[in-house]
């Protein structure tokens, strides 16, 4: 038997489907046997002559996937909470070391202050990747277009490329989170740069309407270790986080995109961002 308190819930989300004419859903837990499960119902008008005569409904049981959203969202304030952390209270105390040590540096000679410096500096590193991991993983929500040409040029020009060489083979026009990607592409720039060395030749460009790449000259990446490099704290090269790449495919995947390794033109690295196009 129902209790008095459903039941009026029932007959309220009955009224409410026949006065919307349209179906509803809706969700409720309930206790059954010592346990709670949750139980979302799909209520749909029957009509007939142009009259509603009747309701339909199905009822399932969503108590794993309810679970699920809700460790995730616990995950969620966690890492906000890591994150501010993460911004206030670490990052203030290793700007003043850095300081120090820089004006240390400047005064002294001493086989010490070198590697002090670049130590501090690889934290700061490290810091910037974490936050970026923490805060850019969420669904993409509001989406702008982008011009490819405009956000590729933007984001070589911050990078410190060297010697490198960039080639846009290609114009797209496409819709997404340009701040977010904007990370994705400077990643990329620094990855080639570092792995392929200072007079590496960055090209970018697509393939068809959906997909665009981003290539080099480098030494590209062995096939054994393609599904290695997307995994936190992977990193070839003594001075890296281990971070870049994770923050892509984060990025990526928090578009809707895919994104895959392969072997480049020209034999070095190629990421492909595959995607669907907006109607």
């Amino acid at each position: 038997m129902f209790g008095e308190e459903r039941g009026a819930r029932l007959e309220a989300n009955y009224h409410r489907c026949v006065k919307a004419g349209e179906p509803i859903s809706y969700q409720e837990e309930l206790r059954i046997g010592g346990e709670a499960r949750v139980w979302q119902t799909r209520l749909a008008p029957v009509t007939t002559g142009g009259e509603i005569s009747g309701l339909v409904g199905i009822t399932r049981n969503v108590t794993d996937s309810v679970k699920q959203e809700r460790r995730l969202r616990r995950q969620n304030e966690r890492l906000d909470e890591f994150a501010s952390v993460i911004s206030h209270d670490l990052r203030n105390p290793l700007n003043v070391a850095q300081g120090r040590a820089t004006l240390l540096d400047e005064q002294i000679e001493s086989e010490h202050t070198g590697p002090l410096v670049r130590a501090l500096d690889r934290m700061e590193a490290i810091i910037m990747d974490t936050l970026t991991l923490a805060r850019q993983g969420d669904t993409i929500e509001e989406a702008e277009s982008v011009r490819l040409t405009d956000l590729v040029g933007q984001c070589w020009g911050v990078v410190d490329t060297d010697e490198a060489t960039l080639e846009i083979a290609d114009e797209l026009v496409f819709d997404g989170d340009r701040d977010r990607l904007q990370h994705v592409f400077e990643n990329l720039f620094r990855n080639a740069v570092e792995h392929g060395g200072p007079g590496v030749t960055v090209r970018v460009g697509c393939v068809g309407p959906d997909t665009i790449y981003v290539e080099d000259d480098g030494p590209g990446i062995p096939v054994d270790r393609r599904d290695e490099v997307f995994e936190p704290g992977h990193s070839s090269t003594s001075g890296g986080t281990g971070f870049g790449l994770t923050i892509v495919k984060r990025i990526v995947e928090a578009h809707g995109w895919t994104v895959s390794v392969t072997e480049g033109s020209d034999g070095g690295a190629r990421f492909e961002f595959e995607f669907e196009m907006s109607q």
